[in-house]
């Protein structure tokens, strides 16, 4: 087995983050999308492909050390398109031998009330975590019977250029206009974020580690804090006017939900962002040695990618 040849599935912020940081260690990379799209790079090699295809993935697979599992599917349909392409990629990993890192994240969990650990057991009652936890146990079954080499990277929110999440495209251009913004859930209760090139190192890192392999860890992530607060560090990194913060009230969310899909998803996981929602990921950087970006570089990141884009659309 080729220990230079690496296998992304999925191009979306975490996938894309994923390619570069093993192109930049020298690595060979075949990308996988629907498209065909990826990196333009002569360490890369770019494939159209369907992820849910178990016989195509197989073929792609082989001679591969390392399978980054970064699908992203649509957020209303994660019951219909997470299992086939769950299966297909676990499947992929029992053939060529290669390892499955998959991209993860902590709704298997469930609402919980203290900061998450990789220990907490998965209860999830909601569909979306029931999926995530179904996945884990299934990738997990396959390792404890010698069949597959599996870990998973579990993170929170996402922050950082591009990424999709409460910090994301859906306030932040109002943000650098100096309007004021509406979140959704509570604008002061604590919660982690996690940064997407630390998602992507520690996908890298887990997968390339056999201490890691048979296990879940918690993304490294230096980023916990109200969401009005990472809004007005954000503001004032971009030197953008001081960030005005209200809240979208549930009623709204119910009735934006009759007209817009993935608003109808939020109830679900209502509690990750209208509670304390923490993640602990000192397992990751005691066992493993990993290490998070600092948080005001996280922030700047984010800031710098909406003020280009403000400007752009100015």
């Amino acid at each position: 087995m080729s220990q230079n040849l690496h296998l992304v599935v999925g191009s979306g912020p975490i996938g894309s983050a994923v390619v570069r940081q093993l192109v930049d260690a020298g690595k060979q990379v075949r990308v996988v999308t629907r498209s065909g799209s990826g990196l333009a790079h002569d360490q890369v090699e770019r494939v159209a492909a369907d992820a849910a295809d178990a016989s195509r993935m197989a073929s792609l697979a082989q001679g591969a050390a390392v399978i980054y599992n970064c699908v992203n599917p649509d957020y209303t349909r994660w019951a219909l398109d997470w299992p086939p392409v769950a299966a297909s990629l676990l499947a992929a990993a029992e053939s060529s031998g290669a390892v499955l890192s998959t991209c993860s994240n902590v709704y298997a969990y469930g609402p919980v009330s203290r900061p998450m650990t990789e220990d907490l057991p998965l209860a999830a009652t909601g569909t979306k975590g029931k999926v995530r936890a179904q996945m884990w146990r299934d990738a997990l079954a396959s390792h404890e019977a010698g069949r597959a080499r599996v870990t998973e990277a579990r993170g929170s929110d996402y922050v950082g250029p591009d990424a999709e999440s409460h910090l994301g495209p859906r306030v932040m251009p109002k943000l650098m206009a100096g309007k004021k913004v509406a979140v959704l859930g509570s604008a002061d209760k604590q919660h982690t974020w996690t940064y997407t090139e630390d998602m992507a190192a520690t996908l890298v890192a887990i997968g390339s580690d056999e201490r890691a392999w048979g296990r879940a860890w918690h993304v490294p992530s230096a980023l916990t804090c109200t969401q009005r607060e990472a809004l007005t560090r954000i503001a004032e990194l971009a030197s953008a006017p001081t960030a005005r913060v209200g809240t979208v009230s549930p009623v709204m969310i119910r009735a934006l939900g009759l007209v817009v899909p993935v608003m109808r998803e939020l109830p679900e996981v209502a509690y990750q962002v209208e509670e304390t929602f923490v993640l602990d990921s000192s397992a990751a950087q005691r066992e493993l040695g990993l290490r998070p970006t600092d948080a005001d570089l996280v922030l700047r990141a984010h800031a710098d990618y909406y003020a280009v884009q403000a400007r752009a659309a100015a």
